[in-house]
């Protein structure tokens, strides 16, 4: 039944879309659309600090209100509930936090090839990559859910949830990967948005959502007592009007964008393009969030408090990992409009701009870790010092990776935006294979009394990474463009 819904809502989205549509396949309101863009949304002049900051804090904003379910789910749930309860959302909330930044790293190659076109003022190419992206991403969103449902009792299985949360884990994912089309229509429609420049529309649309699933949570969890199956059912009712306000945004916005009946029909070439592109940085996400899962099902097995802390940590890494998510995709659009114009020592400027953003953002974050951990991971519980103490130990050594880990995102916006999404991919598995997944299992069996080694895993896989990100820079310069200074920032 969501399925149906969320299909009727993607379809009312073509029809908004199309009201203009000629048999002819004539683009003339697109086209004087994309001919106003230099003056509203243009990626290539100006100065560059301006544009990256301008570009990502309402991206920013969008992507903590959206992580702000699970993270809202949480907190809420650990002010009715004890350690069971806390446990299966913080389970069940990763395996969704993982399958939201797969969709969103997919719904990237959208958000590339829109810009790439807009950078080379071809309005036809950019019809076509939404056209073609709106009927890929429905194949992909009924694909996964039929998939995905059958799936749940393994999944549990495979995390290794402590006995006592094994049936309100199971709730939790069900009602939650029922509602994923809308997860998955949400970030569609934000990457044509922010295709085109545009990142406050959808931070708008999910901020609305945001402040509804603050108040269910309360009304579910708390009067309604039902526990973390009223957690994630306030998740999918907030989600499903994230889509829906998206489809009531202002007319002069959406009716810009003229689609024909032409562009909607799937062409393998552009799907090819936009996979190349989505695909490797889709997987880049899901190998970090999986390398997350492996850790917490190794600390599932040390018991419910260790399971219960390590949930609250990864929660509050994926959180401030979000700033990175954000420069990720930040450098991806920048320099896949200047790379679409021509200017590809802005590019590169873009990038090295988005490393001293996240280095320094990730040096304050390590800082206030090592001062406050207990404050923090006491937010997330009452009346369980031992949960406290393990969490302020994994959290101290985790949030070295805040450092870290900005710099090899960033990599991976610029490898999408010239078509090396494959770089991605590279990296992250050999740091997850080599080191996050061993260094976490050999934490675990050596130094079994504390957390505090088994948070070193994920920094050290990120040192890794930055270092196989130097060397394809270096030896890809080739695909990279001319080295000579085309724009000033």
């Amino acid at each position: 039944m969501l399925f149906l819904l969320c299909f009727i809502s993607v379809s009312q989205l073509l029809t908004v879309f199309g009201q203009s549509c000629h048999p002819a396949g004539k683009l003339t309101h697109l086209q004087l659309y994309l001919e106003e863009i230099p003056m509203q949304h243009d990626l290539a002049s100006g100065k560059l600090s301006a544009i990256m900051i301008r570009f990502s804090v309402p991206f920013l904003a969008a992507s903590f209100l959206q992580t702000f379910y699970g993270l809202a789910d949480l907190f809420i749930t650990g002010q009715f509930n004890g350690a069971a309860a806390i446990s299966a959302v913080s389970i069940g909330s990763q395996v969704m936090h993982m399958l939201t930044v797969m969709i969103v790293g997919l719904a990237t190659g959208t958000m590339v090839m829109l810009s790439r076109s807009l950078g080379a003022k071809q309005p036809a190419e950019a019809a076509r990559s939404i056209g073609n992206s709106i009927v890929l991403f429905l194949a992909v969103s009924a694909v996964s859910v039929a998939v995905l449902l059958v799936l749940v009792d393994p999944i549990i299985l495979a995390l290794q949830a402590p006995a006592e949360s094994v049936a309100q884990t199971r709730q939790y994912l069900s009602i939650c990967l029922a509602g994923l089309p809308f997860i998955i229509a949400y970030n569609v429609i934000s990457s044509i948005f922010r295709g085109m420049g545009d990142t406050k529309s959808p931070m708008i649309f999910v901020a609305i959502a945001g402040v509804i699933n603050i108040v269910l949570d309360y009304l579910l969890i708390g009067p309604f007592g039902m526990g973390a199956a009223g957690a994630a059912l306030a998740t999918v009712v907030s989600q499903a009007i994230s889509v829906l306000t998206s489809l009531f945004a202002p007319k002069k916005a959406l009716s810009a964008i003229r689609l024909t009946r032409r562009d909607l029909r799937p062409e393998s070439s552009m799907i090819h393009n936009i996979l190349m592109i989505g695909v490797p940085i889709a997987v880049q996400e899901g190998l970090i969030q999986i390398s997350f899962l492996i850790i917490t099902a190794i600390a599932n097995t040390r018991g419910v408090q260790v399971a219960a802390a390590v949930g609250i940590v990864e929660k509050v890494i994926s959180f401030l990992f979000l700033v990175h998510s954000a420069m990720l995709s930040t450098v991806s659009a920048v320099a896949a409009q200047n790379m679409g114009a021509g200017f590809h020592e802005r590019s590169r400027q873009a990038l090295f701009l988005g490393i001293r953003i996240c280095v320094i953002f990730g040096g304050a974050v390590f800082i206030l870790c090592q001062i406050i951990p207990e404050g923090i991971v006491g937010l997330f519980v009452h009346g369980d010092p031992e949960v406290i103490l393990l969490g302020a130990q994994y959290l101290r050594a985790y949030s070295l990776d805040c450092v870290f880990a900005g710099v090899h995102f960033c990599f991976s916006g610029y490898f999408s935006a010239y078509g090396r999404s494959l770089y991605s991919f590279v990296h992250n598995m050999i740091s997850v294979l080599l080191v996050r997944i061993p260094g976490a299992w050999l934490a675990t069996v050596l130094f079994p009394q504390t957390l505090y080694p088994l948070g070193l895993a994920a920094p050290l896989g990120s040192l890794l990474s930055i270092g196989i990100c130097v060397v394809l820079y270096r030896h890809g310069r080739k695909y990279f463009g001319p080295s000579q200074s085309d724009a000033k920032a």
